[in-house]
């Protein structure tokens, strides 16, 4: 077997075993230094790392093969800012319960009953078939582009996208609504399913490209999407503690979301700056589908405008994307159609706890910091691995936390008149322990599916994840709303 075959497994992989050959790790080459030396001609094995063609014998440039360390983080930090900005605007739609109530109630006295209506009580449930629906399309239509289009063409263009809404959202904040409730609704929803759209074309694009480097890179972006989730929601209490206008509150919070998708543009463009960064790009360009190798059987090429091979990737890794779709499927069941309309038993003391802050505070905050802290467990805790059947069997013990929160004090009941645990500390429990399931047991298979494909297909494995995910998202929704009705 030649040096070309026994470089495809993935970069960094801590579950694929490497034969002898070249590494690209830089704590591996550190250690090799150390008690070697170094040997720009040859490796540890006595095979040759020079070809006659100036290249090293895995068809990849010598100077990819020392990997910079990532100075201060910078990378790391990058990704985590593009994790926070790629959810942004779906935990932000969500996350204004309060200022959508208002504008579809046009309640402004205060102190009374807020009046019911479809367009109220089921809000949550359509916002989140109409922001995930279109998201499986597009991230289909990311698959297709995935060696087409660059991911800067498809980055860049799908965050002015989320730009240019939301600035009209900022907009719409002051204007009065109250006659045009209905047309209102359909324009939420259809900004919604736009930004929804190019928000999963970002985050599979960027999911995709994090796959080419160590897995960190990809647990640091699953972070950042909690981080942002729970950025928002401590926008969302602050907000109501500081002011009672409530348009006010929601255009500070717009503002916010204008700027950190600004932030996301800056911070993607300075990406290929950093040195660690270009480092593992120039590898990927090296041994990605375009590259030129020469084998036993002579030069062959594959065309970089091809559609990457979807049936070894699922062959590789379909277990582990059902269970990220079951993750997110129960998830979105749940939160926040669901869980956002579980009331204080004490609702009728009239105390800020129980009226202004007990839902922001048990459903969005709690649950955001929940999933963060489960995402980010996973830098350290990586347990169980790729091919345990422990995982899938973890992911469908999920499935019980339905009936725990369907049987909380959910508000208004038509049907199910049952209330099982009426006290406040259970949608506490419940919440963080949905999150912290959410967080572990959805970060796990997005980041090992990169890994135990081929290098050249990282890029495709990081766009079928992401479809997944989202896939379970749109099917959740559904039968949120189904679920939402019928108690």
């Amino acid at each position: 077997m030649d040096s070309t075959a026994r470089l495809q497994p993935s970069l960094n992989s801590s579950y694929v075993v490497l034969p002898p050959g070249p590494r690209f790790s830089s704590e591996e080459e550190e250690e090799e230094e150390e008690e070697y030396g170094k040997d720009p001609v040859r490796s540890l094995d006595g095979v040759p790392l020079l070809a006659a063609n100036g290249l090293t014998t895995s068809g990849v440039p010598l100077a990819a093969q020392h990997s910079p360390k990532d100075s201060y983080c910078l990378v790391y930090i990058s990704f985590f800012l593009m994790g926070i900005g790629s959810l942004l605007p779906w935990n932000l739609f969500i996350t204004a319960k309060h200022y959508w109530l208002y504008k579809l109630s046009n309640n402004t006295g205060g102190g009374g009953e807020e009046p019911r209506s479809d367009l109220i009580d089921y809000f949550e449930s359509y916002l989140a078939i109409a922001s995930t629906v279109p998201s499986v399309l597009c991230l289909a239509l990311n698959y297709l582009l995935v060696n087409r289009l660059s991911p800067r063409v498809r980055i860049l263009s799908s965050l002015c996208v989320i730009l240019a809404v939301f600035i009209l959202t900022t907009v719409l904040v002051k204007l009065d609504v109250s006659e045009h409730q209905v047309e209102f609704f359909a324009g939420t929803l259809a900004s919604v399913a736009v930004v929804s759209g190019a928000s999963n074309l970002f985050t599979g694009s960027v999911f995709g490209i994090s796959g080419l480097f160590p897995m960190r890179i990809s647990q640091a972006l699953i972070s950042g999407q909690a981080m942002g989730g729970t950025l928002t929601a401590v926008a969302s209490i602050l907000d109501l503690a500081a002011t009672e206008d409530v348009t006010n509150s929601a255009l500070a919070y717009f503002l916010t979301a204008d700027f950190f998708i600004v932030l996301c543009i800056i911070t993607y463009l300075l990406l290929p700056t950093l040195a660690y960064s270009r480092h593992y790009m120039l590898v990927a360009k090296c041994s990605g589908p375009g590259a030129m190798t020469e084998g036993a059987g002579g030069p062959s090429a594959v065309s970089s405008a091809s559609i990457p091979p979807l049936r070894p990737i699922l062959r590789k890794v379909w277990v582990l994307g059902l269970s990220v779709f079951y993750v997110f499927f129960v998830s979105i069941m749940v939160f926040p159609a669901l869980s956002s309309g579980i009331q204080s038993v004490d609702k009728a003391s009239g105390s800020p706890w129980t009226t202004t802050f007990f839902v922001p505070l048990t459903s969005f905050l709690l649950y955001s910091m929940a999933d963060f802290c489960g995402r980010q467990a996973t830098a350290w805790l990586q347990v169980p691995g790729p091919t345990s059947k422990a995982l899938p069997a973890l992911v469908l013990c999920r499935t019980l936390l339905l009936p725990l929160f369907m049987f909380c004090n959910y508000q208004p009941r038509d049907h199910l008149h049952t209330v099982v645990f009426a006290n406040d500390l259970y949608p506490i429990l419940f919440n963080c322990l949905l999150g912290l399931s959410n967080g572990y047991l959805g970060t796990l298979p997005m980041i090992y599916g990169p890994k135990v494909v081929p290098r050249e297909l990282a890029e495709a494995t990081g766009v079928v994840m992401s479809f997944f995910l989202t896939l379970g998202l749109a099917l959740g929704s559904a039968f949120s709303v189904i679920i939402v009705h019928g108690i």
